[in-house]
């Protein structure tokens, strides 16, 4: 079978880095033949780790290898012919040679390029497990709408495109003074398009790919993972857990018996926000978590009873499709009564509550405004349409074991 791939998540500084080291020891302690890599462009892995690691998959024990990506050479492997094409035309335009080879990398590139090779190890199959320390979450949610645009440029561009260039070719240099991409760079475009529509295919397969988010239990951190969540679950791309990191323990002492408390209160939240998302748990510990001893006592805390190569929630346990003008969002609600189940709005949140307890989910900004046309709760799960706004939109707040009224 092909390697799972578990992708590690979150807001910088939280500490996803040594959670991703953590895991692939742990797995390959029960027997795993793991890859643990970065994609994240300002590497830490290696000093986590406490042993050198290199841009080639570095052995480090008998069942465990690392990789700190290098995605600037993943830039040139896969588009090198496009940026020498526009940094020549930039050049051309008056722009100095290094401001043209900043501005000829698009944002995110770097990274999107780097799950590409992630895609490539996995196919090749020497692993039972790849575990990544992605880049922070701000990244790594641009990256998710490039399918998007890889499947308009196939679909739109490529069947005509060389009767489009063969017409636009002596216009760009008339009107512009500038060149169309060559023939190599229009054949390495399709090829990076096509091959982020697979990637597209395989980090939506929820059997090859989950992802894990990485927080503290901070309110600022909380937010973005939230929010993270959400547009994780927009794009199809399952979560199987939520690690919630550094929290102090019961003995801390009376300097942070205040701090303590409010992470106590924020870790409610937490449970109650991702339920039934399984929440893992490691403790502040009394040194920086480098070196194997650390790192395998960090494992200690987090997978006492679980295996690290699984995944570890099945099914989704919130969804949001949106198709058109009509946006579904379903949530997983198992042993709820309806009449313990209550909707509202919260700004950009659409708040649930069932039996005192709330849970806000985000709505991506693009759908935020939209109004709840009616809510459904039936085996379980609970379905709520919402749609743009009109003037006489309305809601039955109290879901029903039928289609709203």
């Amino acid at each position: 079978m092909a390697p799972r791939i578990v992708l590690y998540t979150g807001k910088g500084g939280v500490g996803k880095t040594s959670v991703a080291a953590a895991t692939a020891r742990r797995i390959a302690a029960d027997g795993g033949r793991v890859l643990v890599a970065s994609t994240d462009p300002a590497h830490s892995l290696a000093d986590v780790l406490g042993r050198p690691v290199g841009s080639d998959v570095t052995r480090l024990d008998d069942r465990l290898d690392a990789l700190q990506i290098d995605g600037a050479a993943e830039l040139g492997r896969h588009w090198g012919a496009v940026r020498d094409w526009a940094s020549r035309s930039l050049v051309a335009r008056g722009v100095d040679g290094i401001s043209a080879l900043e501005l000829t990398v698009p944002p995110g590139a770097e990274e999107l390029l780097s799950l590409l090779r992630i895609a490539e190890l996995r196919e090749a199959g020497d692993h039972d497990v790849i575990v990544v320390d992605c880049a922070p979450t701000g990244e790594t949610l641009r990256l998710l709408a490039f399918p998007d645009v890889a499947r308009w440029w196939l679909d739109r561009v490529v069947p005509r495109q060389e009767q489009l260039l063969a017409t636009a070719r002596p216009l760009a240099r008339a009107m512009l003074g500038v060149g169309l991409p060559d023939v190599d760079a229009v054949a390495e475009i399709n090829a990076v398009m096509a091959s982020l529509l697979r990637l597209r295919g395989l980090v939506t397969d929820h059997d090859a790919v989950t992802v894990r988010l990485v927080t503290t239990a901070d309110r600022v951190v909380i937010d973005e993972t939230r929010r993270t969540y959400t547009y994780l679950s927009l794009y199809g791309i399952a979560t199987d857990a939520v690690v919630v990191n550094r929290l102090f323990p019961a003995d801390v002492g009376a300097y942070f018996a205040d701090w303590r408390a409010r992470q106590a209160e924020h870790l409610d939240e937490i449970e109650a926000a991702f339920a039934p998302l399984p929440v893992l748990r490691a403790p502040y510990f009394a040194r920086e978590i480098l070196g194997d001893e650390p790192l395998d006592h960090l494992a200690d805390a987090l997978f006492d009873g679980l295996d690290p190569a699984a995944r570890l929630h099945d099914g989704p346990s919130r969804e949001l499709v949106v198709d058109g003008d009509v946006v579904t969002v379903r949530i997983a609600l198992p042993l709820a009564d309806r009449d313990d189940v209550a909707l509202r709005r919260s700004g950009d949140d659409l708040v649930v509550e069932v039996d005192g307890r709330r849970r806000s989910i985000h709505l991506p900004a693009t759908v935020a405004h939209y109004r709840a046309t009616g809510a459904r709760l039936q085996d379980g799960t609970l379905t709520v349409t919402l749609g743009a706004p009109t003037d006489d939109a309305t809601v039955d707040a109290t879901p029903t074991d039928a289609p709203a009224r």
